[in-house]
């Protein structure tokens, strides 16, 4: 993909450039586009469409945009779709890199948490979560032939919001990357499902497992997203993470990431996802052989 042109840009002010090019171009047409709608037309969609049309148009006039430039970004989206499958969703990883996820689920969560006592904030999804994760007994471990890193004991309970009371048979989905910054299915060398389970809450909310103290990685460079980044010369590099997505019967689900507290990129996250509230503490763990480090981790669901 050729760089984006960048000479419509100079002392970019969308004002004056829209009141100017809407004298320019015919004034009707983008009302046209939306009037073309038919009456079946579900309202929502309606309301949608009709606001990303007149922004789409809004934006190709502002910046005169070229045909070619228009290509360039049809090519992208192609690309990105050519790249997609069940185990990595680059179309969402370009909506990460330019903050739309996460302005999505920003936006979701205000409208939830209208109180100062809310859920486990949310956080984005991220483009290499499966739905195939296999379940684990409580206690299991979820690293499998990984070479160095620090085993991590992760537990903690599931609370309902209102009540504060456990929430037994939550399901705790969990997905991370390993010590050299992939996830499995980047990783020919990495077993199938490495880095992945899903627990079972007991019966008084609580969930453990191990896993590895999470590391910092890049975006891939390989695709449209990572081609975006180096258009905007901006890092690729997404801060130590641990995904979660927590559901249970009655309750809303929570799709999160928590991140180590230590991190050097927690404040320029590539896809800004990061949180305060999700910021968390690694610990020492003493007398457990099996782990050198502990994080507990609360969560709370919010009840439908």
């Amino acid at each position: 993909m050729a760089p984006i042109a960048t000479s419509n840009l100079k002392n970019f002010k969308p004002n004056e450039i829209r009141a100017d090019n809407i004298s320019k171009f015919d004034p009707n047409f983008t009302q046209n586009v939306i009037d073309a709608m038919g009456p079946k037309t579900k309202p929502r969609v309606r309301k949608l469409m009709a606001s990303l049309i007149q922004h789409v148009h809004d934006f190709a006039r502002e910046n005169e945009l070229t045909i070619e430039e228009w290509m360039e970004g049809v090519q992208l989206m192609n690309w990105a779709g050519k790249m997609s499958d069940d185990k990595r969703n680059e179309g969402q990883l370009v909506c990460d890199v330019i903050g739309l996820e996460s302005l999505v689920d920003e936006i979701a969560f205000k409208l939830v948490a209208d109180t100062s006592d809310s859920a486990t904030a949310s956080a984005i999804l991220g483009p290499f979560f499966r739905s195939d994760a296999p379940l684990l007994p409580n206690e299991a471990s979820i690293v499998q032939g990984v070479n160095g890193g620090e085993i991590t004991y992760m537990h903690g309970h599931v609370f309902d919001l209102q009540t504060k009371k456990p929430v037994p048979n939550a399901t705790i989905d969990v997905w991370q990357a390993s010590t050299n910054g992939l996830y499995e299915q980047q990783d020919e060398h990495q077993v199938d499902c490495n880095l992945r389970g899903k627990f079972t809450a007991d019966s008084n909310g609580y969930y453990a497992f191990y896993c590895l103290r999470p590391t910092p990685y890049p975006v891939p460079n390989d695709g449209p997203a990572g081609k975006l980044l180096e258009l905007l010369d901006r890092h690729p590099m997404r801060p130590a993470h641990i995904h979660l997505i927590v559901m249970c019967d009655r309750y809303k689900p929570v799709t999160t990431q928590i991140f180590d507290r230590i991190d050097p990129y927690l404040k320029d996250d590539s896809v800004f996802a990061v949180k305060e509230s999700l910021i968390v503490d690694f610990v020492d763990l003493k007398g457990n052989p099996r782990a050198s480090l502990e994080l507990e981790y609360n969560i709370t669901l919010s009840p439908y």
